[in-house]
């Protein structure tokens, strides 16, 4: 990755409020840290900065920082971490990595697929950008911007897995190597579709049934009716069993 110049000044605003009068003044507050030295707050023209991000390929720049009035005439700090606003996307503040030439540091790198896959021309299948980003370490000066893999030749049911990714020399990539980071994924059938139409339907039907269980409190006069027919059921049924016990007034013994 090759260094671009950048120019920061100590930052006087720095207590509550300090940050948005910065902002106000088309600054950006700022941090430096690292190993071997003390985090120091900065700020930085929010139009060099912008110019910076915008003519580069990510958000991962490795500077040569320039700081007014620092006792370092130069400092090699990478953008570490970048802030926007959710809205108008304008960078609100950014975190610098102080960093030497000759130890190798680690960074997350995105991972751009280049050329259309077999198995998305030829069998309609959906690529799957698993992972966005990766973990890799390397020195300073071998770092990349993007890293670019050709999903060519990838067919359905294929993967490309952390571990088959081509990498510039000296550049190393952390973590599982079995990790899928690009795939093909078949199309989904009509079938499928079908099926998950029919999943749904028995959810819908009880609700419909549960609607008509509960309307039945809107019909009083047929659920009055209903009861009178029961009262008049029970009545009878009371009687047919006093006959067939033959309930009797007990006789006078002579």
């Amino acid at each position: 990755m090759k260094s671009v110049a950048l120019t920061a000044f100590p930052r006087v605003l720095s207590r509550r409020g300090g940050a948005k009068k910065l902002r106000a003044q088309a600054r950006v507050p700022a941090v430096i840290y690292g190993r071997h030295t003390e985090p120091k707050k900065l700020e930085i023209s929010l139009k060099e900065l912008e110019n910076l991000i915008h003519h580069s390929v990510s958000e991962n720049l490795l500077l040569d920082l320039a700081v007014e009035g620092d006792a370092k005439p130069k400092r090699l700090a990478l953008l570490q971490d970048v802030q926007h606003h959710p809205i108008t996307g304008k960078v609100l503040h950014i975190d610098l990595h102080e960093v030497a030439e000759d130890e190798k540091v680690s960074v997350f790198v995105e991972v751009d697929a280049t050329g259309e896959a077999a198995g998305v021309k030829a069998g309609g299948g959906v690529l799957e950008h698993v992972l966005f980003k990766i973990k890799v370490r390397a020195l300073p000066k071998d770092l990349p911007e993007v890293i670019t893999v050709d999903v060519t030749h990838l067919e359905i049911g294929q993967a490309i897995h952390l571990g088959e990714i081509k990498l510039p020399p000296g550049v190393e990539a952390i973590g599982d190597k079995h990790l899928s980071v690009i795939a093909v994924a078949a199309p989904i059938t009509e079938a499928q579709e079908a099926a998950a139409e029919t999943a749904a339907a028995p959810g819908e039907l009880e609700v419909i049934n549960e609607k008509k269980e509960d309307g039945a409190t809107e019909a009083p006069g047929k659920e009055k009716a209903a009861e009178k027919g029961a009262d008049k059921a029970g009545d009878k049924g009371e009687k047919a069993e006093k006959a067939d016990k033959g309930e009797k007034k007990p006789e006078k013994k002579k």
